[in-house]
C-alpha cells in the first residue's frame, strides 16, 4: 500500500517526530491537532469553544490538503482536560458536522501536549 505525507502551512506543524498527517490506500489519518493559530504559532488557552473551532480548522486544512473534507470524515476522538467542557465541545463541533455525523470518541486526558485544552484527530476517505 502507498503511503503519502500530507504537509500544510494552513495547519500546525508537527511538534514532534510525526507527521501532520498520512495518506493509506483511500484514508486519510490526521494526527491530533492542538488548537494551535497556524498564522501565528500562539496556543488557545483560554477559551475551550475557540480551541475546539481552531483545533477542528486545523483538522480540516490537513483533510483538504489531502483531497478530503470535513464531509467525508468516518471517526473522530477528542481528547480533553476538562470533561465540564463537555457541552461546550458539542456546541462548537455540532457547527462542523451538520447532517454529517462520524464516530466519535471524548476521552479526558490529565495532560496534552503544551497544556492544550483540547486536542482532536480524524480519520476519513478520500
Amino acid at each position: 500500500m502507498e503511503i503519502n505525507y500530507i504537509n500544510t502551512k494552513k495547519a500546525p506543524a508537527a511538534i514532534g517526530p510525526y507527521s501532520q498527517g498520512i495518506i493509506a490506500g483511500n484514508l486519510v489519518f490526521t494526527s491530533g491537532q492542538l488548537p494551535i493559530d497556524p498564522s501565528t504559532g500562539e496556543l488557545v488557552t483560554d477559551d475551550i469553544k475557540l480551541a475546539t473551532k481552531v483545533s477542528l480548522e486545523n483538522v480540516k486544512a490537513i483533510l483538504e490538503e489531502a483531497g478530503s473534507s470535513i464531509e467525508k470524515v468516518i471517526k473522530v476522538t477528542v481528547y480533553v482536560t476538562n470533561m465540564d467542557d463537555f457541552s461546550k465541545i458539542n456546541e462548537v463541533y455540532a457547527e462542523y458536522f451538520t447532517e454529517h455525523k462520524p464516530a466519535r470518541s471524548l476521552v479526558e486526558v490529565s495532560q496534552l501536549p503544551k497544556s492544550g485544552l483540547i486536542e482532536i484527530e480524524a480519520i476519513a476517505t478520500l
